[in-house]
């Protein structure tokens, strides 16, 4: 048969880690699987690149921080330790470093953060220590098991809640807003900020309720920010060794024209090279929605209220990434570490973030298109995996959330970013002084690149689509495509913009491997128990 000619029992588009996982699933339940990637490699935002003008430093250019990837089932299952996806998790997990000395600490030993939070303020400490114990079985029972399940209709999730202790807390407090939430229970500025940061500003509008279960979920979790020796790359690189091995293959370089429909059945994908692909059984889409159904599904084949829905897709305001990222000859040393020693190991650390009130300030320039303020976070990774640059020297980066239309404008942002990557840098020096003489080169990336590299992330969002506007659990993307399958027989959802959504998780492929799986007639013994008999037990 001619490749023109090729048939699969399944086609994925887009090779982001989400399709990776579900194409692995699938390869060792016995299916012949292709994925279709547009660009030059497999992973997405799984990108680690060397700098051209410096060999054999190596930058993570858009993901690092991988929360609790080896606690992921999918980790386990897929065996990805042993195709080279090794992670480490370093005690200081993230730092807040403030201009007045002040350093809030989250550590893998809960002890050590609770200490950290008690130096700022013994009430706040004991309100960490209180909604810590609280909240660990609504994590374990609850939340845990629905991130890994397909989701279920809110009214029938409710009633299900509604019949437990944990659950009438989670309910409650999922009514507030993280601002809600953190202004009421915390006093200490500091840590009001740190915690809105840490998983408030990086994932939703702070303002948005329905979230302030996030804020005691993170107090509660024992998982933290994790990362990948050899770069965020290894990651993708070990699930492709994972396709290939169970006999999937992965083709880069290859664009999707078309999703194939015919009799109400999505049969195949046609290329930008003109390539007919046949799929006996279905074809998974690790797209957003428009791409999905606005741009790869003529219109006939597509229902109107379908395409409305995927029209009226809402991306986040405040998700866009800009990047810097650095060669260095040493790392960089912050003047804090005379009082804190240990910060020289920290993970993540935060810069800029003096206070609570910076976040409506940051809302409203992101609203104005406007660069507010530098708030931004980052790493060292040279400081535990030395293998990411030459012998005795570090790479590092710093993040900061931009608009993505700069004064109204995106293409602005080729004009603007080589000067506001020199303003971080030097706040950047204003924390650690010795990087006045430790850069050997620098680079930005800006909102712009980023969607420009992964057109996936629409308007540069990371997360693929906002947690606001209805757009979770049941309902995300949209009403009626919440459980992972297409408005046609055979077409699956399986990227970010699904349940439950962006980062680095591999969720959303692997709550659709568990559809598919059960679509098809296929074992899956690795499968979780569903939500609904987990809630219905609690």
């Amino acid at each position: 048969m001619s490749e023109a000619a090729a048939e699969y029992d399944g086609i994925l588009l887009g090779a982001g880690h989400n399709a990776l996982v579900l194409q692995a699933y699938l390869g060792r339940a016995g299916l012949k699987t292709l994925c279709l990637e547009r660009g030059s490699r497999p992973g997405g935002g799984l990108a680690t690149l060397e700098d051209p003008r410096f060999p054999g430093f190596l930058h993570n250019t858009h993901s690092f921080f991988h929360r609790a990837i080896t606690e992921m089932p999918w980790y386990r299952d897929l065996e990805l330790a042993r195709h080279g996806a090794r992670y480490l998790e370093p005690e200081l997990n993230v730092a807040l470093v403030q201009r007045n000395g002040n350093v809030l600490e989250w550590w893998t030993d809960f002890e050590k953060t609770a200490a950290s939070f008690e130096r700022l303020s013994a009430k706040d400490a004991r309100t960490l220590r209180r909604w810590r114990d609280d909240f660990v079985p609504v994590l374990e029972r609850i939340v845990g098991p629905e991130a890994r399940t397909p989701p279920l209709p809110a009214g029938e999730r409710r009633a299900l809640l509604e019949r437990s202790r944990e659950g009438r807390l989670l309910l409650e407090t999922s009514a507030l807003s993280p601002q809600e939430f953190v202004l009421r229970e915390f006093e200490h500025p500091t840590i009001q900020a740190g915690l809105l940061f840490f998983n408030g500003l990086r994932e939703v509008d702070l303002r948005a309720k329905g979230f302030g279960h996030h804020i005691p979920i993170l107090l509660a979790s024992r998982a933290k920010a994790q990362m990948c020796v050899g770069g965020a790359a290894g990651l993708a690189r070990a699930l492709v060794a994972a396709v290939r091995e169970s006999g999937g293959a992965v083709r880069c370089g290859v664009a999707p024209r078309r999703i194939v429909v015919e009799r109400g059945r999505a049969t195949g994908v046609e290329t930008d090279q003109g390539e007919f692909v046949r799929a006996r059984h279905f074809v998974a889409s690790g797209l957003d929605p428009h791409q999905t159904f606005l741009e790869l599904m003529a219109g006939r084949d597509v229902p109107s209220d379908w395409r409305d829905k995927a029209a009226k897709f809402v991306y986040n305001v405040i998700a866009p990434l800009f990047a810097l990222n650095l060669s260095l000859r040493e790392r960089p040393v912050y003047a804090a570490e005379q009082a804190f020693p240990e910060l020289g190991r920290a993970l993540m650390v935060i810069l800029g973030l003096e206070g609570y009130a910076q976040y409506p300030e940051i809302v409203a320039h992101h609203e104005r298109g406007e660069i507010p303020p530098t708030v931004m976070w980052g790493s060292t990774p040279t400081v535990f995996d030395p293998s990411q640059a030459p012998p005795g020297r570090h790479v590092a980066f710093m993040w900061e959330k931009l608009p993505y239309r700069l004064h109204g404008d995106p293409r602005n942002w080729d004009g603007a970013r080589q000067a506001h990557g020199r303003q971080m840098l030097d706040l950047w020096t204003g924390y650690a002084p010795n990087l006045r003489e430790a850069v050997i080169d620098w680079f930005t990336r800006s909102p712009l690149d980023t969607e420009r590299a992964l057109p996936n992330m629409r308007f540069g969002d990371l997360l693929v689509g906002a947690f606001t506007h209805g757009q979770i659990g049941h309902d995300r993307p949209f009403p009626g495509a919440g459980h992972y399958r297409g408005h046609v027989k055979g077409l699956y959802l399986c990227g970010s913009c699904c349940h439950p959504g962006g980062n680095i998780t591999g969720l959303p492929g692997y709550n659709c491997a568990q559809v598919l799986h059960a679509d098809l007639g296929l074992a899956a013994p690795w499968a979780p128990e569903p939500a609904a008999q987990a809630l219905a037990r609690l």
